[in-house]
């Protein structure tokens, strides 16, 4: 095994030791209590703590910034860096929780394996609903542009890679999201996942439009069309349910 410390040493030198004592003292209805004191040490020139004394004021504050900092790192998941963006629909910062948002109708870029015959490029998407946790993704279309609300209906996106629950396959695309990830970055992380991806193949061979969706996208990405939402496979899921 290699010895590490000099390596740790040349980046990392020691300044400062603490000493907890403790104190066991009988209370009047016959019980105990503990009695904190710390002391704190500088390190001296050639390792050596010198210097004892009480720990300061000073020296507490900075102590608590470092737990501070230590416990924002733990809990800083899916929090937002201020006001919460009002694509945001619900938010469960848990460990193990999970984000739900929405976005409207817009033009992407669309990767398709050659094997399907669709040519890659850009093209209109319709509204959609995404619903994603640290490692998984699921994602829903919206008829309506607009901001959905509980009882809004959800339908199939209309893309490959995705089974009839609407969670996505992301095949090779290596996941990294933070278990520190503030929430912007979490959305944008996972969207440019979703977007840079390959569409491959149906999923079970399910078919998430009314018509041949290998038609439909050959004739899309040529186009200025907006997608046509007629076209759209309706779930048996709402809003509100996809977060119960």
């Amino acid at each position: 095994m290699k010895n590490l410390t000099n390596n740790f040493c040349n980046s990392y030198q020691p300044v400062k030791a603490l000493l907890i004592c403790q104190k066991q003292t009988t209370v009047e209805d016959g019980g105990e209590e503990s009695n904190i004191y710390v002391e704190s040490y500088d390190i001296g020139k050639f390792g050596k703590p010198i210097n004892a004394h009480p720990l300061t004021f000073k020296e507490t504050l900075q102590l608590s910034g470092l737990f501070q900092a230590a416990e924002e790192m733990k809990t800083g998941f899916l929090r937002s860096r201020g006001i919460i963006p009002n694509q945001v629909l619900y938010v469960n910062p848990q460990q193990g929780g999970y984000a739900v948002w929405f976005t409207p109708p817009q033009e992407v870029p669309l990767y398709f394996a050659s094997a399907l015959g669709i040519k890659s490029g850009r093209g209109k998407v319709p509204a959609m609903l995404w619903k994603a946790g640290r490692e998984e993704l699921a994602v829903f279309a919206l008829k309506a542009g607009k901001k959905p609300t509980g009882n809004t209906k959800l339908f199939h996106a209309p893309f490959f890679n995705i089974y009839r629950t609407g969670r996505v396959c992301m095949g090779t695309v290596k996941i990294n999201i933070s278990e520190s990830a503030r929430l912007e970055d979490f959305m944008a992380q996972w969207e440019n996942y979703f977007w840079n991806s390959y569409f491959s193949h149906l999923m079970d061979d399910f078919n998430p439009v009314t018509e041949n969706i290998v038609q439909l996208w050959q004739t899309l990405v040529k186009s200025e069309n907006a997608f046509p939402t007629h076209l759209l496979k309706s779930t048996n899921d709402t809003l509100q349910s996809l977060m119960t």
